[in-house]
């Protein structure tokens, strides 16, 4: 699946969302192989692994009912949660086409709170500074991803990614 490919690829260490050449299998099998065998040095692959099905969740959640620093409205409700902590520059950077401003662990602390954070590092089987920081890898890329042209796609679509991401892996 190309946006799979694009969003671990890039994740991984590949340039502007491509994963580097090379042989093997190919495609998501050839990702999925290098997800499965840690090819980042530290287990930062296999971080990624753990905390994708993670993010596929709070970004499907659309429902608007979060409280408490929990994470609700998908897509929408996450860069509304950066803008309203101060980070609009980064948030607004990972959808426009130009280059991703980074966000540091910290930042995602305070953006997700000490529930939603916690919640996410549960579900991903990871010590909650492990996620942060895996996690503020992993989302510049991975909105940039799912914002092709630089904008949001319409929510069909959208939705339609997100499906397709989580039943390539399974889930």
């Amino acid at each position: 699946m190309g946006l799979l490919d694009q969003i671990l690829g890039a994740a991984l260490g590949g340039q502007g969302g491509q994963r580097p050449a090379g042989g093997g299998l190919g495609g998501l099998g050839d990702l999925l192989s290098g997800l499965a065998g840690g090819r980042q040095q530290g287990g930062g692959a296999n971080l990624m692994a753990a905390l994708l099905p993670a993010v596929l969740a709070m970004l499907a959640n659309r429902s608007g009912s979060g409280s408490g620093g929990s994470l609700a409205g998908g897509l929408d409700g996450l860069l509304r949660q950066f803008q309203a902590a101060g980070l609009s520059q980064q948030a607004n950077s990972w959808v426009g086409s130009g280059d991703n401003l980074p966000i540091s662990a910290d930042d995602l602390k305070r953006v997700l709170g000490q529930d939603q954070l916690s919640q996410l590092a549960a579900q991903a089987g990871v010590p909650e500074e492990q996620a942060s920081a895996g996690l503020a890898g992993l989302l510049p890329e991975f909105v940039n991803q799912l914002t092709p042209q630089g904008q949001m796609p319409p929510q069909g679509e959208l939705d339609d990614a997100l499906s397709g991401l989580r039943r390539s892996l399974g889930l």
